[in-house]
């Protein structure tokens, strides 16, 4: 049946009204970015933000890896640090790798624990003893601080895995939106909102929301663990600033918790059903496009792969490269494979790499995962290449190497639509099994495939979302209404020990005043037969 001409140009008309009236005149936005892998989302929301006509500036270290001085963009603020940020450096990630591998390989000893935690700690405090400088940098600045009074900002966009951004904003009163996944120490939910360890699984335990006891034994133990590394080893070095630049009645943790809107890069397509809180927006995925025609050199390799396909693998833009013992593997599994394989590799070339193999120092991921002739995808589990998996539905083989892509690739692998190995026991035989096991079992393409339409299925792609409420700050100034107090609270509060404690006693109270009754009353009786007797 056709439409109505008249009704649909007043469908336009009243369209395009909405949209007016919920636009906003070029807001200017103070970002405070991560580098490296998280650089790349945020990059895409700045790109958008200033294709809508906002006026972006981005907060950036000289030392910075990914993140440019000169944008057509943004326009930057270049703080110079007395140290380097280890992360900004291209081969701390490498250097990083190969310790933690030499540590899992000898299983799982208590000793083997410790060096584990030893290294990661280590590694964790000085990171963010090293950012916790940047704010002391920007404080100390006079000319600085009063050119970020005098911009006006209507509100701080930031990435708090390594929150500087948050004081900045405090003490230019700012409204905050964070785009996140990661914050201090963790995933961002277990600072903003309830994750019962009775089925939330804890970050750095790879495990699904269906738990045994002794798992959730171990869940709670790791989640008591995450408490403490939050407390001691992380948010020292912030809590040291606030009571330098804030004094002793600002707390860093309220901070941090007290942000206007979060825009949690999570699917629960993805990710396990677990509690939120309404100012948490989900926007997983939203990196994610329809892909692009590859360039002639790729497509005519692509294509020359004939009815075989292609294999994709890339281990992200953290690590340059494995060690070469695990290289080797992996090229010799590739070999013997009839597929053609496109590997982003920038480190030491394999001596045994086949001819069926195509190593580049970089690809257009998403395009290539878009393509047809892909048919698996080897990666490391980072977010970012998860939902491009996911979007376009291509089953992956997982190698996990560090942080959160253990868990990422967990799953995926419950849901079906993975295969994960352990770097540490990889081979060409136990690499070749599993590309061939993804291959030639349906059910890993038909359940990525059914997650891709799980995924796409919303009434507005997450881009749109995230600059919707990005634009919603602007307007009203905040969203403060969408905040909870919960966080102030003690925790003898929160978890209404004191209530509890109050109501046993009224108890208590009452038991032994009806028991002393009853005992005063059976005394009376007593007393009064003695005396009819006598």
């Amino acid at each position: 049946m056709g439409s109505i001409p008249g009704v649909s140009l007043l469908l336009l008309v009243v369209s395009l009204s909405l949209m007016a009236n919920l636009s906003v005149q070029g807001g200017k936005i103070l970002v405070f970015p991560v580098d490296g892998s998280h650089w790349v989302n945020m990059n895409l929301l700045i790109q958008s933000l200033h294709t809508r006509g906002h006026e972006v500036t981005v907060v950036r270290t000289a030392t910075s890896w990914y993140i440019k001085e000169n944008s057509p963009h943004y326009r930057s603020i270049t703080v110079t640090l007395p140290e380097a940020i280890d992360i900004e450096e291209q081969d701390f990630f490498v250097t990083f790798l190969v310790k933690m591998l030499a540590i899992q390989k000898q299983g799982a000893s208590f000793v083997g624990f410790v060096q584990f935690y030893w290294e990661m700690l280590g590694a964790l405090s000085k990171i963010h003893q090293q950012a916790s400088l940047l704010g002391v940098e920007i404080f100390e600045n006079k000319t600085l601080m009063q050119s970020l009074h005098d911009s006006q900002f209507d509100m701080v966009l930031l990435d708090p895995g390594l929150p500087v951004g948050v004081l900045v904003a405090h003490k230019l009163n700012l409204p905050t939106v964070f785009n996140v996944r990661w914050v201090t120490s963790g995933e961002g939910h277990f600072v903003v909102a309830p994750s019962p360890p009775s089925y939330v699984p804890t970050d750095g335990y790879a495990v699904s929301d269906k738990m045994t006891f002794w798992q959730r034994v171990k869940n709670l133990f790791h989640y008591l663990m995450n408490m403490f590394i939050d407390k001691f080893i992380v948010c020292c070095h912030y809590d040291r600033l606030v009571d330098r630049y804030f004094g002793p009645d600002v707390n860093f943790y309220h901070l941090l918790q007290g942000a206007d809107i979060w825009l949690m890069r999570v699917d629960f397509v993805f990710e396990f059903p677990r509690p939120t809180m309404p100012n948490i927006v989900y926007i997983g995925g939203f990196q994610c496009k329809p892909s692009e025609p590859l360039s002639s050199e790729l497509e005519e390799f692509v294509q020359s792969s004939g009815e075989h396909g292609c294999i994709l693998m890339s281990l992200g833009t953290l690590v340059e490269g494995l060690p070469i013992e695990i290289t080797s593997e992996i090229a010799a599994a590739f070999a013997q494979i009839p597929q053609k394989v496109i590997w982003r590799h920038a480190g030491e070339r394999p001596s045994n790499l086949g001819n069926n193999t195509l190593l580049l120092k970089w690809i257009p991921q998403n395009d290539l995962l878009g393509h047809p002739k892909i048919k698996a995808f080897v990666a490391h589990g980072g977010t970012n290449g998860i939902y491009e998996s996911i979007y376009h539905g291509v089953p992956i083989i997982g190698i996990p190497l560090l942080f959160d892509q253990f868990e990422n690739v967990l799953r995926l692998e419950i849901r079906g639509a993975a295969k994960v190995l352990d770097a540490t026991k990889l081979t060409r035989q136990s690499l070749l099994e599993a590309i061939q096991e993804v291959l030639h079992n349906p059910s890993y393409r038909a359940n990525m495939e059914h997650l891709s339409a799980l995924h796409r299925d919303k009434p507005m792609h997450p881009l749109d979302t995230a600059l919707y409420w990005i634009e919603y700050v602007i307007r009203h100034k905040g969203a403060s209404h969408l905040c909870t107090e919960s966080y102030k609270m003690p925790w003898y509060t929160y978890h209404s020990v004191d209530v509890i404690c109050f109501l046993l006693a009224v108890m208590l109270m009452l038991t032994a005043i009806v028991v002393g009754s009853i005992r005063f009353v059976c005394f009376r009786l007593c007393r009064r037969r003695k005396t009819k007797q006598e």
